[in-house]
């Protein structure tokens, strides 16, 4: 089942979506998925011309695949331009993702600041491609292409503050528009930033996450290549604050992205 039918099937039935274990990352369901699973259960109850502005995620605990997942939502407050909306996904009773999301109107406003420019780097073709291999890389990394273009890879032991590089969904049939919840799971396909300086595999996951959308979202398709750059800000004691953007492929910001990521080693 591909990303598109996932969010078909949340908006069908919010109560009973199972996540095939194609999508796994380790023992849990890709966390970039279920965030975007329940964004898409939110944004069904928010009035039309309100679009996201931020989202603030929570990983309570592991969604494991090929188990029936629901999703639940809670209007917080409903205002003249914005909606505070809170979102649950819930497995065997239990809080495995929480999402709490403000949506907003456009508003009159005498301020206008352009975003910084797009991080320079090499262009699609040029890129080391992240090649899916099985019981090696995470599972839902078939789902997505990757061409790594800042930093290291992932246990590389390179002691690079950045990384990043192209991404796209790699989607069956027809291009697809894209929306937020796309973001969701682009911005969410890289691991974390901290990895590369390891010389091991270990594992590592993120706890918090906080991403900003640039309204109006940028017309793209599932086919187009998107530019993403992390930078560690702070790295101790197992856990590593990690700031990213996402660019258009014409260089327009699309998302701003900050975690706070575990790292068992």
């Amino acid at each position: 089942m591909g990303f598109s039918e996932l969010l078909q099937a949340v908006r069908a039935n919010p109560q009973a979506v199972v996540i095939p274990s194609a999508w796994a990352q380790g023992r849990a369901s890709f966390g970039g998925l279920m965030a975007a699973l329940v964004y898409e259960a939110m944004r069904a109850q928010v009035p039309p011309g309100r679009p996201p502005r931020s989202l603030a995620i929570t990983f309570v605990g592991p969604a494991e695949p090929d188990v029936p997942v629901s999703f639940e939502v809670e209007v917080l407050r409903e205002g003249k331009a914005v909606s505070q909306v809170l979102g649950r996904a819930l497995q065997n009773g239990q809080v495995v993702t929480l999402v709490q999301g403000s949506f907003g109107a456009a508003r009159e406003s005498a301020v206008k600041v352009a975003a910084e420019p797009a991080a320079p780097i090499k262009p699609v073709e040029d890129c080391q491609e992240l090649v899916y291999v099985r019981h090696v890389t995470p599972e839902f990394t078939r789902f997505l292409a990757m061409r790594w273009g800042i930093g290291g890879m992932p246990f590389s032991n390179n002691p690079s503050r950045e990384m990043g590089g192209w991404v796209r969904l790699r989607e069956e049939g027809a291009a697809q528009p894209v929306n937020e919840a796309h973001l969701l799971a682009l911005v969410d396909a890289w691991p974390p930033a901290v990895l590369s300086h390891l010389r091991a595999p270990t594992p590592g996951s993120s706890l918090t996450w906080t991403i900003e959308f640039i309204q109006p979202l940028a017309a793209l398709s599932t086919r187009d290549w998107c530019l993403y750059r992390a930078q560690i800000e702070h790295a101790r004691d197992g856990y590593g604050h990690i700031a990213a953007a996402l660019w258009s492929p014409s260089g327009e910001l699309l998302a701003i992205s900050r975690q706070t990521v575990v790292v068992f080693g």
